[in-house]
């Protein structure tokens, strides 16, 4: 078995539970292939790990499975990396929150029992696909989260045209609108008052960010729509962020975002279900009534 790792290269904490895992992995005879900045970053703090290889541009995708391990940006680093080719990414949690890095790094060693003996089920993702205008680099780009449309670094709001299906949906001013997958909804979503959705769920939503406007609402549509949305600034630039990854745009361009032609497969353990997840990292419906 060929697996990729990815790593954050700014938490320490939880170093020598990443070579337990590796070592795990190397004893089932395994072959490994590392981030070339996280095998540095390794190297450095932990001395070289003579088992673990640098894959070059495009090696990653050749994996059998790939393991982040980090929070929940390493998990969408991974995703970008890996998702396109079909590989199954398992999320090991060595952060805060990790709401998509499902498996806690204390479990390390049931994980590699489970990930060899294949006790495991795979849930494929939606993604979004950002089409930029021609002339761009990387004229499209997928997100596993979200799209954010938002205003650049000045007090003024941005307009946005925003049209589904070719028919025109709406016209408002604010600080940007958000566009976001089911897996995203618990991520930027939640923050602007968005609805929590199911991951398996088959539609999107826009999420307006501030909008200067009493009657806009998050609307959820399906996900075999196409939004097509033009934005206008005062600015000479407004920027869209495509899962924390920022392009700057000039006002007046217009953007079309659908349905990625591929998924992010996730590897899910046994009793890691979105209902748990919802309860216990998320505290959904905790009631903190009579506590000190």
């Amino acid at each position: 078995m060929k697996i990729s790792i990815f790593g954050n290269e700014f938490q320490h904490e939880s170093l020598e539970q990443v070579k337990l895992l590796l070592s795990l992995l190397h004893d089932t005879g395994a072959e490994l292939w590392g981030d070339p900045s996280y095998v540095h970053f390794l190297n450095h703090e932990v001395g070289e790990i003579p088992y673990l290889n640098v894959f070059g541009k495009g090696a990653a995708v050749r994996a059998d499975v790939a393991i982040s391990i980090g929070g929940d940006g390493t998990f969408l680093r991974t995703a970008q990396a890996v998702a396109v080719q079909g590989v199954p990414i398992m999320g090991i949690n060595a952060g805060h929150l990790g709401y998509l890095t499902t498996v806690d790094i204390s479990e390390t060693a049931q994980a590699v029992k489970c990930l060899l003996s294949g006790d495991y089920d795979i849930e494929e993702r939606s993604m979004l696909q950002l089409m930029l205008p021609s002339g761009y680099e990387e004229a499209k780009r997928f997100a596993l989260n979200e799209v954010a449309i938002l205003r650049q670094d000045t007090s003024s709001t941005i307009k946005l045209d925003v049209s589904l299906d070719d028919v025109a949906l709406t016209t408002f001013n604010g600080d940007g609108m958000l566009l976001c997958t089911p897996t995203g909804s618990t991520a930027y979503n939640l923050s602007v008052g968005g609805p929590i959705l199911h991951p398996q769920s088959r539609c999107f939503v826009l999420s307006p960010i501030s909008p200067h406007a009493l009657t806009m609402r998050p609307v959820v549509f399906a996900d075999t729509s196409m939004l097509r949305v033009t934005v206008r600034s005062r600015a000479r630039l407004f920027q869209v962020s495509v899962d924390g990854e920022t392009i700057d745009l000039p006002s007046g361009t217009t953007l079309r975002i659908a349905k990625a032609p591929f998924p992010t497969r996730v590897i899910m353990l046994k009793g890691h279900r979105f209902a748990r997840v919802l309860r216990t990292k998320l505290m959904w419906g905790k009631d903190n009534r009579g506590e000190e």
